[in-house]
């Protein structure tokens, strides 16, 4: 067995020595002005070199497909980095240090029920895991994770090095996208342009923030009390939380404006269900269309609402399919979103429940109305709502 994975504790002060050494390196290589690929391949090897273990990975969240991806990574099969996934939401270990922003060990994947053990942690026998997330600007850019194969109690001293080592990842990070963007401003075409886009980008920094401080308080109280039906309640606020999140995550600057294509952010929410469940398959259509964050928004949640009552409802223990359509060129000036799934169905009246009168007011926030139909080949449910309001 190498050092690397062995199930020592990580303290002393030779260690938080060689803790500070390597951060110094780091910091030297965070000044070169290589790339930013070149930048973190050779974070990641010192990484492995301060906390000696052999699987270190960053990731970085994409909105469009609410997933992180492996950016870089060493101690990996061949074809992992570049192109593999992990899920962005709550029960992913990098996706719940990413939407709270906040840094999570466990010493036993295996021996808990919060958090989904995925196959790819499985098929390189992963038993342990510390990660952290890496900040731009404040909000969480991605997610830097390290990994054991025999179990392990990461010190308090190895999470503060990889706080740091991760403070100086998102630095580099955003110096690169102001280069980046720095470029870009000097090839824009307009001022207003630009200007509407900084402004954009600052808001949906200090949006992403709160909802960050929103999911890790949602957390904190689903920690404090054990029934499963308060685990419910606070697992539907926190779909519905980031629901919105990814609704900005989709902002794009136009007109003086704030809008959202509404196909993409459908399909990235989409993305985001599909990966908090198994054996049922979410399929959508969708026309292009682009509205306000608000009225989006709205049509997001009715999605997620329909959706999450399909899966918890619809299915029994069995699988399914989820089928999402939108609908432009409805009637004269109406688009149409629908939900289906090939379930029991229901039996009305449904029309009383709390998730139903959920998505009447949301249709009528938008103008719309909202539809529900129901067989043995299952249920429907479809917002009518006027594009222009």
């Amino acid at each position: 067995m190498p050092q690397s994975e062995s199930k020592q504790q990580d303290v002393g002060p030779e260690k938080l020595r060689r803790h500070v050494r390597i951060l110094a390196d780091l910091a030297k290589l965070a000044g070169d002005p290589a790339d930013l690929d070149v930048f973190l391949d050779r974070a990641v090897i010192q990484v492995a070199r301060a906390v000696e273990i052999d699987h270190v990975k960053i990731l970085r969240h994409r909105p469009a497909t609410a997933d992180l991806l492996i950016v870089a990574g060493v101690g990996w099969k061949p074809g992992v980095v570049g192109t593999g996934t992990l899920p962005s939401d709550l029960r992913s270990p990098p996706g719940r240090s990413f939407q709270t922003a906040e840094p999570l060990c466990i010493r036993r994947l295996d021996r808990q029920q919060e958090f989904e053990h995925s196959d790819l942690l499985k098929e390189h026998g992963i038993v342990s895991l510390a990660n952290v997330p890496i900040l731009m600007d404040g909000a969480a850019w991605g997610v830097l994770e390290v990994d054991s194969t025999v179990e392990r109690d990461f010190s308090e001293d190895t999470v503060e090095f990889m706080t740091a080592a991760g403070a100086l990842i998102g630095a580099v990070v955003a110096r690169q996208g102001r280069a980046s963007s720095e470029t870009q401003n000097l090839e824009a075409a307009a001022m207003e342009a630009r200007h509407n886009d900084i402004l954009l980008r600052e808001m949906q920094h200090r949006v992403k923030n709160n909802f960050q401080l929103i999911l890790s308080s949602v957390s904190m109280q689903k920690r404090r009390y054990r029934s499963d039906e308060t685990h419910r309640a606070l697992d539907d606020i926190s779909g519905r939380i980031q629901a919105i999140s990814l609704a900005h995550d989709q902002l794009a600057p136009r007109h003086a404006s704030q809008v959202v294509k509404l196909a993409d952010y459908l399909r990235a929410l989409c993305h985001s269900i599909r990966q908090q469940v198994e054996s049922i398959e979410i399929e959508i259509e969708a026309d292009e269309l682009e509205l306000p964050v608000d009225r989006a928004l709205a049509l997001g949640l009715v999605l997620n609402e329909a959706a999450m009552n399909s899966i918890k409802h619809a299915f029994k223990d069995g699988g399914g399919r989820i089928s999402v359509r939108l609908q432009t060129g409805i009637g004269y000036g109406e688009a149409r979103l629908s939900v289906s799934d090939n379930g029991s169905g229901f039996e009305m009246p449904r029309e009383g429940g709390s998730g139903v009168k959920f998505m009447s007011s949301l249709a009528r926030q938008i103008g719309g109305t909202l539809e529900q139909q129901s067989s043995r080949q299952g249920a429907t449910i479809s917002v009518t709502f006027p594009v222009l309001a």
